[in-house]
């Protein structure tokens, strides 16, 4: 009995060591993150958007190496907020790329929470529709916007036919309207309006 608490005794700064160089870095590493994506909302809030896309990015790189260690549904919670904020901060292009392949991905996979691929789902459609917006401004011949808006289209139009609320669904289907408009309007009267915000 004495012998096998004393190598038990022993083994215990084995485990111990063990657990810090495996699980442990992982603790590690979501506490790290924790702390940069603090920041992050806080700079969202505040509308500082430029910090807030630096320090997203910040906290994806800090996220643990285990893809066991942080659940999927965070991990693409974190990517559509950066894209979001990507947006405001006067990146549409790389937001907009980003978009698409999030919900690429999220719409691939079975276990993906139907919630949040609408978000991300909502997001790359108004990216699509800024998107938009800036090419017909830039005088973009209508076959490089028109599959741009038509995406947005169809992007609200799914969502509008998915949602079970009828005042999400309401909007949804206004979103869908204000793509139809964008598409049909002279460029004369598109210049005169003023850039759509979010």
């Amino acid at each position: 009995m004495r012998t096998i608490l004393l190598v038990s005794w022993l083994l215990l700064p084995v485990g111990a060591w063990a657990f810090h160089e495996g699980p442990g870095q992982d603790l590690k590493a979501l506490e790290s993150t924790d702390a940069v994506l603090v920041a992050a909302h806080e700079a969202a809030a505040k509308s500082d958007w430029k910090k807030a896309v630096r320090t997203y990015e910040d906290a994806l790189t800090k996220l643990p190496k285990n893809a066991d260690a942080m659940p999927k549904s965070a991990v693409q919670r974190l990517q559509l907020e950066l894209n979001k904020a990507r947006m405001q901060a006067s990146k549409l292009p790389e937001a907009r790329q980003e978009l698409e392949t999030l919900v690429e991905l999220m719409s691939a996979e079975a276990d993906t929470d139907p919630a949040l691929l609408a978000e991300a789902r909502q997001a790359l459609a108004r990216s699509q529709f800024y998107m938009t917006w800036l090419m017909r401004l830039e005088g973009v011949d209508r076959v490089e916007w028109e599959p741009e808006i038509e995406a947005a289209r169809q992007n609200w139009r799914l969502l509008a036919e998915q949602s079970s609320d009828p005042k999400v669904a309401a909007q949804h289907r206004s979103d869908l309207e204000s793509a139809v408009r964008l598409e049909r309007l002279e460029i004369e009267d598109l210049q005169g309006l003023p850039l759509p915000g979010e």
